[in-house]
């Protein structure tokens, strides 16, 4: 390949000049170069000129070759305009696409930098551009981030909107997004009614507007748009859910708990029946819950937890063990560890040491005490939380463990309400895949679980009722928020970029930008 094939390959976007001579300067590669001898169009009349006035020279940067910085020493040429009466008797030549007014960097060179702002923002962009080769102060990658065209605002039929945090628990904004695409819409300052109002009166042509529980943006959208369809998440539909059923079961603990019973418990568990036999105490004299709540130094919402409960609750957290040397699955001293414990409980372990070791038993003394004072060769399975215990009932019985699916069984059929609560947990679920006639399904549902004896279901369903229209659409249409919460998962990974010191202004431009 002879010089000039290599300089047009090499400096191919240099493409609308005529290269002269390339030049290599250490950490710089220098280009010489003129524009070529064409006709140009006056900016001032319009008129076809290529008579030359004069020349300038300009030097301007382009995109890195080999990891070096590039520049172009240019010479423009300065042309007269044939008209008369135009008001331009002379106008510097420009290069369109490659060279901008003003503009000490090539048109692709702006755009590399760009792109890197988009991404990093200031400092952190300043860093990248100088290891790539294309400097650029935190000022300039700001500078060219704002200067990035937002996209056109086209407002869609189904959107979904959300709030997140500029400062948590101080301020907060507002994004819409095209819950169809993705597409970000826009981001408003605040999540009060007003705003969100104020945007949809401004932009209409919404149908569809999913949301989660939030009755400020209800109330907006009925406000601004009565007939749009408000879907509620179905997500948050399915957490709500989750809570009460977690309180349900740990309410119903005394029942289920002793399908697999724990041991004697800790500090923690003491101190629960200690309190818990205190507040019956007061309450079986008379005292009021605000009362108890005074004497006891508690919150008024422990006493109400307390006296709902018909037992003291075992809330201790599940142990967790490595599996060792001495587990079944890989040999089979476990079983006889427990057969010679069962038969004699004062068994010396330096016996039961010798005994396994003559089957092939190859751990250490130290391991089988630590094994034993852990109380693991007692009891087949570990001690059930209430957390455990209500995420085997919210999980699919079909993504169960064959021990876990005989473990929800057990605590399924331990008393009615379990039983009754099972049931009420896997017809919600099946309304959550949307479909026509749902609607009337759930209405059937909530009944069942107002019957049922659950009082906290039943706050769970009275919420459902407060926002009835809006729960029937999440069922039964096939929109939802799940978009929404994904843009908002980016948006705190641009805050944590952006070192919470950027205006709302450059956070809207990033966060608008695709």
């Amino acid at each position: 390949m002879d010089v000039d094939s290599l300089v047009g390959t090499v400096f191919s976007g240099l493409s609308a000049l005529v290269v002269q001579d390339v030049a290599d300067s250490g950490d710089m590669v220098v280009v010489t170069a003129r524009t070529r001898d064409s006709t140009v169009p006056c900016p001032g009349c319009g008129t076809a000129t290529a008579k030359v006035h004069g020349y300038h020279r300009r030097a301007v940067k382009d995109v890195p070759v080999d990891g070096r910085q590039v520049v172009v020493h240019l010479r423009a040429r300065r042309l007269a305009c044939p008209d008369r009466h135009c008001p331009r008797q002379t106008f510097r030549e420009q290069i369109p696409g490659l060279l901008e007014r003003h503009q000490r960097r090539t048109v692709r060179l702006v755009r590399q930098i760009s792109q890197v702002a988009r991404e990093l923002c200031g400092r952190a962009a300043a860093r990248l551009t100088d290891l790539l080769a294309m400097p650029a102060s935190r000022s300039t990658a700001l500078r060219r981030l704002r200067r990035l065209p937002l996209p056109e605002l086209t407002v869609p039929r189904v959107i979904g909107v959300d709030d997140f945090a500029l400062r948590r628990r101080h301020r907060y904004a507002t994004i819409v997004i095209d819950a169809e695409t993705g597409r970000r819409v826009a981001v408003l300052p605040g999540r009060d009614a007003a705003t969100l109002e104020a945007w949809l009166r401004g932009n209409p042509g919404v149908e569809v507007v999913c949301r989660d529980g939030s009755a400020t943006y209800a109330e907006a959208v009925r406000r601004a748009l009565p007939d749009a369809v408000q879907v509620s998440d179905r997500w948050h539909l399915w957490r709500n859910l989750c809570d009460k059923v977690l309180v349900e079961v740990r309410a119903h603990a005394g029942c289920w708990a002793t399908v697999n019973p724990s041991r004697p418990g800790g500090v923690h568990e003491q101190t629960v029946r200690e309190r818990w036999n205190k507040v019956h105490e007061l309450l079986g004299q008379g005292v009021g819950l605000l009362d108890c709540a005074r004497r006891l130094g508690v919150a008024l919402n422990t006493v109400k937890r307390y006296a709902r409960m018909p037992e003291p609750q075992t809330l201790r957290i599940a142990p967790t063990h490595r599996p060792t040397l001495v587990d079944p699955y890989r040999d089979p001293y476990r079983d006889h560890l427990r057969a010679h414990r069962a038969a004699d409980s004062a068994v010396p372990v330096t016996r039961l040491l010798a005994e396994i070791r003559e089957s092939g038993y190859t751990g250490s003394a130290n391991l089988l005490v630590r094994y034993l004072s852990q109380g693991r060769a007692e009891g087949e399975r570990p001690v059930t939380t209430s957390r455990h215990a209500s995420s085997l009932l919210l999980t699919k019985p079909e993504n169960l463990r064959p021990k876990d699916t005989e473990l929800s069984e057990k605590i399924t059929a331990a008393c009615p309400e379990m039983t009754a609560l099972a049931d009420l947990v896997r017809g919600f679920a099946a309304l959550l895949t949307p479909a026509a006639g749902n609607d009337a399904k759930l209405t059937e549902w909530i009944t069942a679980a107002r019957t049922a004896n659950l009082p906290h279901l039943r706050s769970f369903t009275n919420g459902l009722e407060i926002d009835r229209s809006a729960v029937d659409a999440a069922v039964i249409l096939p929109y939802h928020n799940g978009r929404t919460e994904g843009v908002n998962t980016r948006t705190k990974r641009i805050i944590r970029q952006m070192h919470g010191r950027a205006g709302f202004d450059l956070l809207r431009r990033r966060i608008l930008l695709p």
